[in-house]
């Protein structure tokens, strides 16, 4: 199998999702989009409106043939990671309690994604590399690339994935990309790794974004949340342009906060991500303001943050997203090396990024 697989290798049956099925912000599954099932996979059309069944099948055929799940174990906690993205898949504590997204469907059918060549969308979803125009998918192909297992324990696990002809025709680079997961009772580590095999100056985003469960707690709302960030912010984000696809620097909102606590609530998720370009912290923990209990981030090795969970507040769950880069700014050009945030590698040059995600119980 390549190490690039598709997610949806073939185009066979085109299956219409009601309009109750959308939506995220990687804009995966959206009203009216189709999702294409490889030529394996039969639905009849009394289906088409079944959005349980349709995405029943595709997990089961995803975890039959195309990707392998791994578990990890410390002192009575347990991580589940698939070979499929490298993605978070599940992470208990020793009472059984999950506290990562469980990718229902009806919401956002990922748990974790890791974001690179590129963060958010392009324009046109197009850029300029090497002077070249290529196509290039929101938050780029490692979502949808089999990663290859190159280390394992009882408590950790490194994938690599590397340029391949698949990566070749959107990103004309030879990397190399890993991810190494280390569990240590309540705290994992993911440790990623990036090098350029490649004879010029590679250019790159990267960045995380998994998803917690919410409420952590029976009887929560997302308004019964804070953020608290290790320091005092000014908690000034970029509006995100739904028309348009694309941040403006003139848009600017500023988040009602106290000190360093930021208060959840369900319009500020109505323009997409909140996205912080700079913060004073590099740690973040998301928490019920009664019971203190959550999660904690710990983000040394990456410039911005932001924060995600589907528009109108029904989604059961928030997206703590580090970053390295964002997504297209109205000011800026078609050039992949003026990206904002972008990150740059000389041949043979690599860089390492350290992220903890921590259970506060």
């Amino acid at each position: 199998m390549s190490k690039a697989t598709r997610f949806f290798p073939q185009v066979h049956d085109k299956i219409r999702l009601p309009c109750e099925a959308c939506v995220d912000h990687d804009h995966e599954l959206q009203v009216h989009d189709i999702i294409r099932l490889p030529h394996e996979v039969r639905v009849d059309h009394g289906h088409e409106s079944q959005i349980h069944d349709i995405m029943s099948i595709i997990i089961i055929y995803n975890v039959k043939e195309v990707y392998m799940q791994i578990t990890l174990h410390s002192n009575g906690y347990e991580v589940l990671v698939n070979t499929m993205g490298a993605e978070l898949k599940s992470f208990k504590d020793p009472s059984g309690k999950e506290y990562v997204w469980n990718s229902d469907p009806v919401y956002w059918m990922r748990s974790s994604p890791l974001l690179f060549p590129t963060i958010g969308n392009l324009r046109d979803g197009k850029t300029t590399m090497k002077g070249q125009v290529y196509s290039l998918v929101k938050h780029g192909f490692c979502k949808d690339s089999e990663f290859e297992v190159t280390e394992q324990t009882p408590d950790s696990v490194t994938f690599l994935l590397c340029a391949d002809s698949e990566t070749l025709k959107s990103y004309p680079y030879q990397f190399e990309l890993s991810l190494s997961y280390h569990l240590n009772g309540s705290t994992l580590s993911m440790d990623y790794h990036v090098a350029n095999h490649d004879t010029e100056k590679m250019f790159y985003h990267i960045g995380a974004h998994p998803g917690f469960m919410l409420p952590v707690g029976d009887g929560e709302t997302l308004a019964d949340c804070v953020l608290t960030f290790e320091k005092k912010e000014t908690f000034t984000s970029y509006a995100y342009d739904l028309e348009h696809l694309e941040f403006n620097e003139e848009r600017k909102v500023t988040h009602p906060s106290s000190g360093n606590m930021l208060p959840l609530n369900v319009p500020m998720f109505d323009s997409d991500a909140v996205f912080f370009e700079h913060t004073n912290s590099h740690r973040v923990s998301l928490t019920n303001t009664a019971t203190g209990k959550g999660v904690s981030m710990y983000y040394p090795d990456f410039a911005s943050i932001a924060f995600w969970t589907p528009a109108g507040g029904k989604a059961p769950f928030l997206c703590l997203e580090p970053w390295n880069g964002s997504a297209i700014f109205k000011q800026d050009d078609d050039i992949f090396a003026h990206k904002r945030g972008i990150l740059s590698l000389e041949p043979e040059e690599y860089k390492d990024y350290h992220l903890e995600i921590s259970l506060l119980e």
